[in-house]
């Protein structure tokens, strides 16, 4: 599964939750969480691992984060061959989060069975999901953090994307995106 979003969305919460739930129900997970170089020093701060610490203990999981070193679409020049790894050593899911901060960090989408984009109740507007890019390669819209205060915005926006997402071209068949 590819999961992307913008900064503050709940990327690596919602993937230590969901990690954790699947490592409960026996499967063995692994996380390739993509993080951006710095343009000036080259250095990324590689803390997904560090907001992932339930999971981080798991010994049905692997957490493996990884810099951009300047590779755009918001994954590593090398994700590809890191999920056939994963895949390889016997992980039953691989969840790879990407840099996910804007409207083209979806080259996960063609490496993944499965893309996710995670979005907080106050992401924007209709417009914002009309915008063609990474909303169109979307299998799934999961709107986050929809509790307490944020129901009322998060039913809005699931609608706005509902209605937004009608207006996209079908990539498959036997599959419509859902929100």
């Amino acid at each position: 599964l590819g999961l992307s979003g913008p900064p503050g969305a709940g990327k690596s919460t919602f993937i230590e939750c969901f990690g954790k739930m699947l490592t409960e129900r026996k499967y063995k997970v692994s996380v390739l969480a993509v993080d951006p170089s710095s343009s000036t020093s080259g250095g990324s701060l590689l803390g997904d691992k560090t907001r992932m610490t339930e999971l981080s203990r798991d010994m049905n999981a692997y957490i493996r984060p990884s810099p951009t070193r300047g590779t755009l679409g918001g994954v590593t020049r090398t994700t590809n061959e890191a999920i056939l790894l994963c895949e390889g050593g016997g992980y039953d899911v691989v969840l790879v989060e990407t840099v996910g901060v804007g409207q083209s960090e979806f080259a996960v989408a063609d490496m993944v069975d499965m893309f996710i984009l995670l979005l907080p109740p106050a992401g924007g507007d209709e417009l914002q999901g009309i915008k063609r890019g990474i909303i169109e390669m979307a299998d799934l819209v999961a709107i986050n953090k929809a509790d307490g205060d944020l129901v009322v915005p998060a039913r809005r926006i699931q609608a706005e994307y509902v209605s937004a997402m009608k207006l996209l071209r079908k990539r498959s068949k036997i599959w419509r995106p859902k929100v």
